[in-house]
């Protein structure tokens, strides 16, 4: 028998159950671990990424990548859009770091794999403008993942929300396209809720990135509501990140 849980049973677990280490992640430039999170009767795999396992970055303030990771998560969770697996930020085996529901997958597939299939192009559309509203700096194909479920889900966050243009992903696809209304008005929500400093996305967020960053963040969701728009990728500019996958 399969049990359903929802996203607050996940947060909840992931938050305060009991986490023990698996193995350390292959192929990632910071320390990532897999780990079992046991509460109660419930045990969840999770993805750890401690903070003293960050590489230094020239652009990013070091120990900063796990609370980029979780505020991509609070972003997603603010516009409902269901895009990042459920992420908290918290005391681990190692230290404070960022925990992410382990997401079962289909290895072999990814963005470029599933661009064509219609079952994800909406969830491709709203990454798109997702990707641009925290600047994210490297969506690779590869970090989008197919899983069991039957869902695309983003994965890999820790490079988002720099004050300066740093958008380089593979998804261009929907460049200039009109965006949808349902989405322009989570949008405009977005941005109602970071005007409010006593909503809850500003409560969630306000610990995890800084003031100026997220007033980078309202900007870049208020370009969007004004042109109504996709983004293009600028002329002279990195605008993919390598590996591209």
């Amino acid at each position: 028998m399969t049990i359903r849980l929802t996203e607050e049973q996940v947060l909840d677990a992931i938050r305060h159950g009991d986490m023990s280490e698996k193995g350390l992640l292959p192929y990632s430039s910071n320390h990532s671990f897999l780990v079992v999170v046991e509460q109660g009767d419930l045990s969840l795999p999770a993805v750890y990424k401690p903070q003293r396992g960050e590489t230094p970055l020239w652009d990013f303030e070091w120990g900063t990548l796990c609370k980029r990771e979780t505020a991509a998560y609070e972003v997603s969770r603010a516009l409902d859009w269901g895009l990042v697996p459920p992420t908290v930020l918290r005391d681990g085996t190692r230290g404070i770091g960022s925990v992410q529901f382990f997401v079962d997958h289909d290895q072999e597939a990814h963005f470029f794999t599933a661009i064509e299939d219609a079952r994800f192009t909406d969830t491709f559309r709203r990454l798109a403008l997702f990707d641009f509203v925290v600047n994210n700096a490297d969506r690779k194909s590869g970090h989008c993942l197919i899983g069991s479920d039957g869902r695309a889900w983003a994965i890999d966050h820790g490079i988002c929300f720099h004050t300066e243009y740093k958008l380089r992903t593979v998804i261009w696809e929907f460049s200039c396209e009109p965006v949808g209304e349902a989405l322009l008005t989570d949008l405009a929500r977005l941005s109602d809720d970071l005007r409010n400093s006593s909503s809850a996305a500003s409560r969630r967020l306000a610990p995890l990135v800084t003031e100026a960053e997220l007033a980078s963040m309202r900007r870049r969701i208020d370009l969007l509501l004004r042109t109504g728009a996709y983004p293009a990728p600028p002329a002279h500019r990195r605008n993919y990140p390598w590996p591209p996958i």
